[in-house]
């Protein structure tokens, strides 16, 4: 796919893909880090009146983990991948 743009324009992208995936992971870190709370153990604090505040943390949690996953694929994801054995491109 590179291949067919021209050679600046390759650079630009491949320079663009590269500060992604540093970004990405960078982002995991931070969900990693973020994850070990230990503020919200002792707490009682309801949220929406029902639910407690350190399920509701972790639920905000995993929908951000969801987000960086979806960037991940888009940004991050080997074209090599998509290559059927046949070599042809799969179906996008």
């Amino acid at each position: 796919m590179l291949e067919s743009l021209p050679i600046e324009r390759r650079t630009e992208q491949r320079e663009l893909e590269t500060d992604m995936k540093q970004t990405i992971w960078l982002l995991v870190l931070v969900l990693v880090i973020i994850h070990q709370d230990f503020w919200y153990w002792d707490s009682e604090t309801l949220v929406f009146g029902f639910m407690p505040i350190g399920l509701f943390y972790h639920a905000c949690i995993s929908l951000a983990a969801g987000v960086v996953w979806l960037l991940a694929c888009q940004f991050a994801w080997p074209e090599d991948l998509d290559v059927e054995v046949d070599g042809s491109k799969a179906a996008q």
